[in-house]
């Protein structure tokens, strides 16, 4: 069900992913849509983690297997995480703007953003020489510093290229702090 609720929001937008709207395009009864997912921010929730941990598998996929360098490490990882980010970025960002305003989404946006962050931890960790405390203080920032990046990429305001470059300088910044 949650791949046809992603070609609602992909084909005809957020606005039109109702409960009933998903029954009828996935070919099940609405009891069946309305128990598993109970309310349309509950379907919205499941569909927003589900988008997210298909990026995140995509990142986890592209750095593992390889011992890299710090710079090797810095430019994979911002490579990635640009790439994931920006990849579903419109129907991720379109199910979350549906979400807005939503405590359960505040909860779930955090929940996504801080394991992303441990992420970023468990990659750098390696090559850095920082506290741990501050580590996990400098990635919650290159977090922010990431999604500020990839929104600008898919809006078109900056190529990938330089948006993939601009991120591993921070990241190599952080890796270089004593």
């Amino acid at each position: 069900m949650l791949d046809t609720a992603l070609l609602i929001v992909r084909e005809e937008n957020a606005d039109r992913l109702t409960l009933g709207h998903l029954a009828v395009r996935a070919g099940v009864s609405k009891p069946v849509v309305y128990d598993h997912f109970g309310t349309r921010s509950g379907l919205l929730i499941e569909l927003y983690k589900w988008i997210d941990t298909e990026r995140v598998s995509a990142f986890r996929e592209a750095m593992a297997n390889t011992a890299r360098s710090p710079q090797e490490t810095a430019q994979v990882l911002a490579s990635a995480y640009i790439q994931c980010a920006a990849d579903n970025t419109d129907e991720f960002h379109a199910v979350g703007a549906a979400l807005a305003g939503s405590e359960e989404k505040a909860a779930v946006f955090q929940e996504l953003l801080d394991n992303c962050v441990q992420m970023f931890v468990t990659v750098l960790a390696p090559h850095a020489t920082l506290p741990a405390v501050e580590l996990d203080r400098c990635c919650v920032g290159l977090i922010g510093a990431g999604e500020a990046l990839s929104g600008a990429l898919v809006r078109g305001r900056h190529g990938e290229d330089e948006v993939i470059e601009a991120f591993a300088s921070l990241i190599r910044g952080v890796l270089s702090s004593n």
